[in-house]
């Protein structure tokens, strides 16, 4: 197993800490058609190696890549 992958137990901790339809905040991004930093967006799905689905308020749909981007988790007012 690639030890890049997160375990089983890490990606149901991406779950409940980041569950559909929950907004977040891009923190960190290394690719070229990342949404600006402090882009906001709504988590869609994450998938079963730890990717966050976010659809982005920018119309972006990039995914934060586990163990390579970051985000945090907003709250609404």
């Amino acid at each position: 197993m690639n030890s890049n992958y997160p375990t089983r137990e890490t990606v149901e901790f991406l779950r409940k800490r980041y569950p559909i339809g929950c907004r977040v905040e891009l923190v960190r991004m290394d690719d070229e058609q990342a949404p600006p930093i402090g882009t906001k967006g709504t988590v869609r799905d994450v998938d079963d190696i730890g990717t966050i689905h976010v659809i982005w308020d920018c119309g972006s749909s990039l995914g934060i890549a586990y163990g390579e981007d970051a985000c945090r988790k907003v709250a609404e007012k």
